[in-house]
């Protein structure tokens, strides 16, 4: 992630502590879900820095349902925020609540909270609708001077907003995943390179490809990366597209040096 802006470090290590001791109180007295909706909002004001009258909105109105919170950057909803009582667990239940109001309204991003605990999805537009989770954290928990805390903030913050914060990470979350080095190190050049190692190593050795993948498989990488599945498969699509983008752009570039 690229500099964080100091304007919002200074904030968050200015305003996150009393939230914290705040948040740790409401749970401990199971308040209602309207005080923690309006403490979520002071939150989202003097630690994410939004304004609250302006970009805030209450009860945003979805299909003749409400969704607690929504965060409004001209006039465009960036973010659907739906709120739990502080004493209460966040459950599947409630995310499904939440991203069908995301789906409904067409809107991405998703966050679950009861003030205590803070949950960040991405709403994925297909058929059936499904999501993923981009992170959480716990209040209460969080350091101010922690980088990876700070980043963590700055996902939701005012000043994350220019840049598509979220999405960034996101990005990099879909790419820089175990699924997808276990499928990096079993293509045919990293199997290559392997094979060529050991055979310079060993040289009275006669080793195949397939032997080393088949190590690979069923004896190196865990189960969950090399079987089939929605993961596995996202993975091999990212990889053969950018295999893809970098053939034609060498092609481009081998017929406009001709």
């Amino acid at each position: 992630m690229a500099k964080l802006p100091k304007k919002f470090i200074d904030r968050v290590q200015a305003k996150l502590k009393p939230y914290q001791g705040i948040v740790t109180s409401h749970r401990s007295r199971d308040v209602s879900e309207a005080d923690t909706v309006t403490v979520v909002k002071d939150v989202l004001a003097d630690v994410f820095g939004y304004d609250k009258y302006a970009e805030l909105t209450s009860e945003q109105q979805i299909r003749g349902t409400f969704c607690d919170l929504a965060i409004q950057i001209d006039g465009s909803i960036r973010f659907l925020i739906e709120v739990k009582g502080a004493g209460s667990t966040l459950s599947d239940a409630h995310l499904r609540q939440a991203v069908n109001y995301g789906a409904h309204q067409g809107i991405e991003w998703i966050i679950l909270t009861n003030a205590v605990e803070w949950r960040f999805y991405k709403v994925e537009f297909a058929q059936p609708i499904s999501w993923d989770e981009i992170t959480r954290f716990t209040l209460p928990e969080l350091n101010p001077k922690s980088q990876g805390d700070l980043e963590k903030l700055f996902l939701l913050a005012r000043e994350g907003l220019p840049t598509n914060a979220i999405s960034a990470y996101h990005q990099h979350q879909q790419v820089v995943n175990h699924f997808t080095v276990a499928q990096m190190l079993l293509s045919e050049s990293v199997v290559g390179v392997v094979r060529r190692e050991m055979r310079r190593l060993f040289p009275e050795l006669k080793v195949e490809p397939a032997d080393i993948a088949d190590l690979l498989v069923n004896g190196v990488l865990k189960r969950e990366v090399v079987v089939d599945g929605e993961r596995v498969q996202d993975a091999r699509t990212r990889i053969k597209k950018a295999e893809q983008k970098l053939q034609r752009v060498a092609k481009r570039a081998a017929e406009a040096a001709e």
